[in-house]
């Protein structure tokens, strides 16, 4: 009786609980690979936008940090933040807002050493994007040589200028640098930077640093 009694303990699967895992098994893939799938999908969805956003935000606060880091001591020029006439690289000269980097920038890349007190103008091109022109005082060809071009971003679809007008009443936006009533060129209370691509549109805003007042006297 023992014998029987441990043959029949062991017995094996039959052929049709087998088929039935088997089918549970697959279905269960099946199962799987749909959620992983739609998860994909869904994540996917938002991902164009999600990278586009994030490089709207990081070129815009590197605006932010370049003027802001102009208006440091040491300050070479008494107004940090400046209007100069600068020649574009397709040959044009136009007037851009300009600033200066006492140390120079890790972003603008030198064929020889680094070179300190680096002007730079921001401007926007049309197929260029956001622009930064860019030398050294210290180059001996300075006033002559057309300065070095960097794309800050190829997303750069507009740049204008926003004035506070009428003694702080309201505001005006214009798409050139405006003068004065003496002819002087006007700095600009915040620039208004766009960014497109494809469908994606952004636009952010970048209020320029006030020129830090003298030191006081100790």
């Amino acid at each position: 009786m023992k014998p029987s009694h441990v043959a029949r303990g062991r017995r094996a699967f039959t052929l049709i609980e087998v088929l039935l895992a088997t089918a549970l098994l697959g279905a269960l893939l099946i199962a799987l690979n749909y959620f992983v799938f739609s998860m994909a999908e869904i994540w996917g969805v938002g991902a164009e936008r999600r990278l586009f956003e994030q490089h709207v935000r990081a070129v815009t606060r590197e605006v932010e940090t370049m003027l802001r880091t102009a208006t440091l001591p040491p300050i070479v020029n008494e107004i940090p933040i400046f209007a100069r006439e600068v020649r574009l690289d397709d040959g044009q000269r136009a007037t851009l807002v300009s600033f200066e980097l006492a140390e120079g920038s890790p972003r603008l890349q030198w064929k020889t050493a680094p070179l300190p007190d680096v002007v730079c103008g921001l401007t926007q091109q049309a197929g260029k994007g956001l622009m930064l022109y860019w030398q050294s005082r210290l180059e001996k060809d300075f006033d002559d040589a057309a300065p070095r071009a960097f794309v800050l971003s190829a997303f750069g679809a507009g740049l204008k200028y926003e004035y506070l007008e009428g003694d702080g009443s309201y505001w005006r936006v214009y798409d050139q640098l405006q003068r004065d009533n003496q002819g002087r060129w006007r700095m600009p209370t915040r620039l208004r930077l766009a960014f497109a691509h494809g469908d994606l549109k952004a636009e952010t805003v970048v209020s320029l640093p006030p020129a830090p007042g003298p030191l006081p006297h100790y």
